[in-house]
């Protein structure tokens, strides 16, 4: 069931192991509204792994199709959208998805952050894996310190663990009708 309530698309960001693709498929089902995961877009759009083409093209060019794949999203209708933990700290990227969609920070600790990639998510991320685990939650505080400005500049700050997705839902919808 479509839920006109909501006509923008929703942009969820945060660090990687926060959730945003598991709660932004569950709130696209929650809304009857489409999911978009960014990073599988790229994916489609370069016909290969994210951690291939950042080794083939380099950061720079990596950003560059991110930029253009997150502005070919449509601003016109209701999806919820699971960006890539870097997106909003490069090319205005944040301030695009402020001005076009409700932009929502899910806000986890950086322990919380390293307990969740520790246990399901290390092995699948070559770049983690080779970290001990002193050093990966070093690389997790530093990293989510320079990118805390621009997930801040969200236009809601959720910390995942303190609402159910229904209710994270409801309060959305309330803040789009209040845009």
């Amino acid at each position: 069931m479509e839920n006109s309530s909501i006509t923008l698309p929703i942009f969820i960001v945060g660090f990687m192991g926060t959730g945003k693709t598991t709660l932004g498929k569950k709130l696209s089902r929650l809304a009857g509204i489409p999911f978009i995961d960014l990073d599988q877009q790229i994916v489609e759009a370069s016909g290969m792994p994210i951690s291939d083409y950042f080794k083939l093209n380099g950061e720079d060019s990596f950003r560059q199709l991110e930029e253009k794949t997150l502005k070919t999203i449509p601003t016109n209708q209701g999806a919820i959208v699971s960006t890539g933990g870097g997106t909003p700290c490069f090319s205005d990227n944040i301030n695009w998805m402020n001005e076009h969609g409700l932009t929502v920070y899910l806000d986890l600790a950086p322990k919380v952050i390293f307990d969740r990639l520790v246990a399901s998510e290390r092995s699948s991320r070559p770049l983690l894996a080779q970290m001990g685990d002193n050093e990966l939650l070093d690389y997790i505080e530093e990293k989510l310190t320079a990118r805390l400005p621009f997930y801040e500049k969200a236009h809601i700050q959720i910390n995942p663990l303190h609402e159910s997705p229904k209710s994270m839902l409801d309060i959305l919808i309330k803040e789009i009708q209040s845009m």
